[in-house]
């Protein structure tokens, strides 16, 4: 298949070397020096070469900012039937567009990224496809990351965007939080090293991603309830309960004995 792909960032450049090796590829960044380590792909100065490229499928990794500018900057270069796909982790508004130019589409989201990951073995690691996709893309990427043992979920576009709300937003909140906490001085336990380590890696990201993943429309009931149980456990502490607080700790120890018992079975 003819692939080609918007963006060299660090999905981009994943994506390219891994699908290079079976497929007729060809990539495009408007930084042309991310090109410069891609040795197997065809690598594009200008949108315009693609037009003699033809490609049948291509795959939009740009910043969730600019996907749609992007695909709006490269529809006029590609063939009637080529299939558009992107990886955005908020899919809010792309159903609409999608419908809106016509054209045969595939989305899907990889739940991992080079900040936490290890792109060399992802056996543990998740993808989601979304259901009102073409089927032939489906099958294109349950395929693909079949291939690398990635688990693979199919959701609706709504069900993406809550399941979002709940497995990035409240980590990232309570990254942002811990953040907001630090101190000029020594902190040397090892539980503070592990989340200092988590809240660098997630400041590490952009802006606008970690933006758009907190203003997920879904986002905010568990930003609130974050705030409600902070709120209890800040009366906990006040009142100095031991009796609450024991019953506050066993009532999240069974949250996680039951979620971990869910992921298991």
């Amino acid at each position: 298949m003819r692939i080609f792909i918007i963006g060299a960032g660090h999905m981009g450049a994943w994506l390219a070397e891994e699908l290079c090796l079976e497929h007729d590829l060809a990539i495009y960044d408007i930084d042309t020096s991310k090109l410069t380590y891609l040795s197997r792909a065809k690598k594009l100065l200008e949108l315009h070469e693609v037009d003699s490229f033809k490609p049948q499928l291509v795959i939009n990794t740009v910043s969730l900012r600019y996907t749609r500018k992007a695909f709006d900057e490269i529809l006029p270069f590609l063939p009637e039937d080529c299939l558009l796909s992107d990886i955005a982790s908020v899919k809010t508004g792309f159903y609409e567009f999608y419908r809106g130019i016509g054209k045969r589409f595939v989305s899907t989201h990889p739940m991992f990224g080079p900040t936490f990951a290890d792109l060399r073995d992802l056996h543990d690691e998740h993808a989601i496809i979304i259901k009102e996709s073409d089927a032939e893309g489906k099958a294109f990427f349950r395929s693909f990351y079949s291939k690398l043992h990635i688990k693979v979920h199919e959701y609706t576009f709504e069900e993406h965007d809550k399941a979002m709300a709940y497995s990035l937003s409240i980590p990232y909140a309570s990254s942002l939080v811990f953040a907001t906490c630090m101190k000029e001085k020594e902190a040397p336990g090892t539980t503070f090293r592990k989340h200092l380590e988590i809240a660098q890696g997630l400041l590490s990201k952009d802006d606008h991603l970690v933006a758009d993943i907190m203003f997920n429309q879904y986002s905010i009931q568990h930003i609130e309830e974050i705030n409600a149980q902070m709120a209890h456990l800040l009366y906990i502490i006040k009142k100095r309960d031991y009796e609450e607080m024991h019953r506050f700790l066993k009532r999240l120890r069974n949250n996680v004995a039951l979620f971990l018992d869910r992921v298991n079975r």
